[in-house]
Parts: structure tokens; C-alpha cells; sequence
């Protein structure tokens, strides 16, 4: 979310027609959770001041954590309060935070779900219908200009992780190692049926990792499968170049949800076609057949078929058209368009 929020703050802040001010924590994760509290408790006092200073038009908060503090506001701001949600911060499994949750939407006059499963979540959790629009996230295309040549970023993986590629198709998961993403069950349930060569790279820590791992040292082609842990950007940006498909088998976990899937197009835009599971926010992200495909998720027959087929058939055609579409659809710049006209809307 805080990467998501600081990427569109420099798009809205490119253009003419807006003004920007912000009120941003910037800090480590060291300690963060105190750190995020003190902040959030200074946003009582400190948006009602720069209200009173810079008579915005708006106040946008980046999530529903940030637009928390509206309903311990004595005081509510005279001017239209916004929030962009992203999923699990609508739908947190805290009973108290749920109960709160309606409370937020009562305060709110527009809200901007990152997609139409997360609109749908506010919804059944108070939030008016009308109130709302999804609208989806962005990416850095600027980003792109880092990424290294598919040759040149295989042979920095095989020499960081003592690998062999030169005759293996590479499939590629990033992400959080959480329940919800579904690596344990991709490993055990599909990635044996895949028929051809591939070598499964995960990138990612969390509480996951050590059912990941039995998982990958209990499976036959464990010696196919690499974990990386948490890689920094530039060796991300490596493994996006480096791979040929990426794959993102979701599975439904409740109280958690996968809000958008901004990997997805940071794997498009590398010309890297995803295979994922067609479930919550991902719905939005994946055009068939354009950018990938999505599968019924646990389906293990059907995500290796589906793999198979686009390593065997038609991945080149794919790649093109992954990467043409998320340039076209998904840039920050075609997005922060369909934001401002929302809150001029608001505004009228």
C-alpha cells in the first residue's frame, strides 16, 4: 500500500491541474507499528491544520488504516474525505476492527476500491454503494528502464543461486509467504503435473516460508524449485526479466484477500504472461488470453495444462501482448486520469 500511495502521489504530482500536499510517514519497518500509531494519532490535529492552511479541495487518504482516524475526529472536515482500500484493509479478520470498519464508511463521501472484489467487500461491510468506484492500481513504466536483457538476467541467477537454466523454462512467483497466495498447495498439488522442463522460482519471506519449504523438500522435483527469500529491487527486477511465465495460484483464505495483484502487471510489463487463479482482485488484473490466463483456483490439472500449453504454443505471442496491454491499461498515468475525474466529481 505505502509503495502503491507514493508511486501515485509523484503521478498526480507530474500534472498542471492539481496541487498536492502531503502528509506522509516516512520511515523504516523498524518498529513500525509504534511508529504508525503515534502518526496516526497526530492526523487528528494535523488535518484539521492543513485544512485551515492549505484549503484543499479534497483530503485523499491512501487507505482505510489512514482514514481510520475521521471517526475519533471531534471536529469533521468541512471539505469531501476520500480513501483508496486494497483489500485487506477492509477486510482485516479483527472483530473490533470489522465492527469499526462501517464507522469509516459513515464518514467517508467517496471511496476508490483498488478493485471491483474489494469495492464488493466494502460494500457487505457498510459501505453505501454509490459512495464507491473501483478503480484499478498502477505501475512504474519508468521502472522498466532497469530491467536487464533475458539472457544477461539468467546468468546472474544461475551464479546467485547455482543453477542451470540453459535448457529450462522459468516459472516465477513473487510475493508475500501467507496462506492466501497459495504456494504451499502449487507445489504440492500442481507443479509435479507440469510435463515440461521448468525450474520454479519463489521470491517472498513470511510466516509460510517453513510449509513452503517442507513442501518443496517432500516434492519430486524439489531440486527444480529455488526460494529466494526477500531479494532487493534490482535482483527483483532481475527475476522478472529472467523468467518466461509467472504464476500466481491464489486460493480463497477468509478474512484476507488479494486486493489487486500489482505483481501481475509488474510482471506484464516485463513482458512475463501470468497464470493465476481467477479469484478476488486478480478478476480485474487479467484479460484472457491477452495478458494470461486465469484458472479456476485449485484446479491443480488445469494450471499445469494451462502452463504447458503457453510454454509449448503460443509464449512468445503472449509476451508482446502482456506487456502492450499493461502499458496501454495500466500505467499510473492512464489510472491517476480515472482518479482525478472521480474527485472532481466529488467535488462539483
Amino acid at each position: 500500500m505505502q509503495n502503491v500511495s507514493l508511486q501515485m502521489i509523484k503521478a498526480m504530482k507530474k500534472r498542471g491541474d492539481l496541487q498536492i500536499e502531503t502528509l506522509i510517514l516516512h520511515s523504516s519497518w523498524k518498529f513500525i507499528g509504534i511508529k504508525t500509531t503515534f502518526f496516526l494519532i497526530s492526523l487528528l490535529w494535523r488535518i484539521p491544520a492543513a485544512i485551515k492552511k492549505f484549503k484543499p479541495d479534497i483530503v485523499l487518504f491512501s487507505s482505510m488504516v489512514t482514514s481510520g482516524v475521521l471517526p475519533a475526529m471531534l471536529r469533521k472536515p468541512a471539505v469531501p474525505c476520500v480513501t483508496i482500500n486494497h483489500g485487506q484493509d477492509v477486510t482485516l479478520p479483527n472483530p473490533l476492527y470489522q465492527w469499526y470498519v462501517p464507522k469509516i464508511f459513515k464518514n467517508l463521501q467517496g471511496v476508490i476500491s483498488v478493485s471491483s472484489a474489494t469495492r464488493q467487500a466494502s460494500i457487505d461491510r457498510g459501505m453505501a454503494p454509490e459512495k464507491g468506484k473501483a478503480l484499478f492500481n498502477g505501475f512504474d513504466s519508468a521502472s522498466s528502464a532497469k530491467l536487464p536483457e533475458k539472457a544477461d538476467a539468467r546468468k546472474i541467477l544461475e551464479q546467485e543461486f547455482k543453477i542451470d537454466l540453459s535448457k529450462t523454462k522459468l516459472l516465477l512467483t513473487v510475493g508475500r509467504h501467507v496462506k492466501r497466495k497459495g504456494h504451499e498447495w502449487f507445489i504440492r498439488e500442481a507443479f509435479g503435473k507440469i510435463e515440461s522442463d521448468v525450474t520454479y522460482i519463489i521470491v517472498g519471506d513470511g510466516p509460510e516460508y517453513k510449509n513452503i519449504k517442507s513442501a518443496k523438500e517432500e516434492s519430486s522435483r524439489g531440486s527444480n524449485i529455488v526460494l529466494t527469500g526477500r531479494l532487493n529491487v534490482n535482483m527483483l527486477h532481475v527475476c522478472y526479466a529472467a523468467a518466461d511465465l509467472f504464476v500466481m495460484p491464489n486460493i480463497p483464505v477468509k478474512g484476507d484477500m488479494e486486493g489487486f495483484g500489482i505483481v501481475l502487471l509488474e510482471a506484464n510489463r516485463a513482458g512475463v504472461p501470468a497464470v493465476a487463479s481467477d479469484l478476488e482482485g486478480i478478476k480485474d488484473v487479467i484479460k484472457q488470453g491477452i495478458n494470461g490466463y486465469r484458472i479456476p483456483y485449485g484446479d491443480a490439472a488445469a494450471f499445469a495444462e494451462k502452463i504447458d500449453f503457453i510454454l509449448i504454443n503460443n509464449l512468445k505471442d503472449l509476451s508482446e501482448t502482456s506487456r502492450e496491454y499493461v502499458n496501454c491499461t495500466f500505467t499510473w498515468d492512464a489510472v491517476v486520469e480515472n482518479y482525478v475525474t472521480f474527485l472532481k466529481r466529488l467535488n462539483d
